[in-house]
């Protein structure tokens, strides 16, 4: 069988032929407003989001006066994302950077953004990134893991990858994004490492009731914290 990539290249894509999200998830900001850590100036929180994209989201963190970084494996999104933050006078320490080795000092973060992207990856490299997120965390640090669910209608549409990959979806929401890994519930205890601890999993289905498939596009939203030794 052959290995999966890292990185799908149909992102690099996208984004060079001009995809953008200007404004970030909503699920984004409840957690960082949820979960920043009260006895800190703002500016010494420092969250780091994998798989950043433009950086939507660490635009909404910068104004809002929070230490921020963010990696991607496009070069043209990260381009657009340090081009934005200039252009606005944000400050940001946005790299290139593939999720399984993350250019970023032991215990640094205090928070960490997943927003389906690691979803993309194999399973061989997800437990590698998810390792390193644990790794750049703070003791009580915690992260936001937004895979998609088995549940999913794309899942049932594709063919099966490798490393646990759903390639070639031909129906659902996730119609040309390239390789996703589906998650079922007992994944994730599997995937995180010992040192997060589950705090919250969320399951959540929407199914689209005017197609007649009745397309039904579901994900995990799971908070973990890195335990104190």
């Amino acid at each position: 069988m052959h290995s999966a990539p890292s990185f799908d290249p149909i992102w690099d894509e996208k984004y060079a032929a001009g995809h953008e999200q200007r404004y970030p998830w909503d699920m984004v900001v409840s957690f960082v407003f949820r979960n920043f850590p009260r006895d800190k100036p703002r500016n010494n929180v420092r969250i780091l989001e994998v798989g950043c994209g433009t950086a939507s989201n660490l635009w909404f963190a910068a104004r809002e006066g929070f230490n921020v970084a963010g990696v991607d494996a496009s070069q043209h999104a990260i381009e657009r994302a340090r081009q934005r933050f200039n252009e606005e006078g944000l400050a940001g320490d946005l790299r290139i950077s593939d999720f399984k080795t993350l250019p970023f000092d032991d215990h640094c973060f205090d928070l960490v953004i997943d927003r389906g992207a690691l979803t993309c990856c194999g399973t061989t490299d997800l437990k590698r990134a998810l390792e390193e997120i644990a790794r750049c965390l703070v003791e009580g640090g915690r992260f936001l893991f937004n895979p998609y669910s088995d549940a999913h209608s794309s899942h049932l549409s594709g063919r099966p990858g490798p490393d646990d990959l759903t390639v070639d979806i031909s129906e659902g929401s996730l119609v040309g994004v390239g390789q996703v890994r589906f998650t079922s519930r007992n994944d994730i205890d599997a995937l995180l490492p010992p040192s997060l601890r589950l705090l919250s999993i969320e399951h959540l289905k929407r199914t689209e009731m005017l197609n007649p498939s009745s397309h039904v596009h579901a994900e995990w939203r799971i908070l973990a914290e890195k335990e104190c030794k």
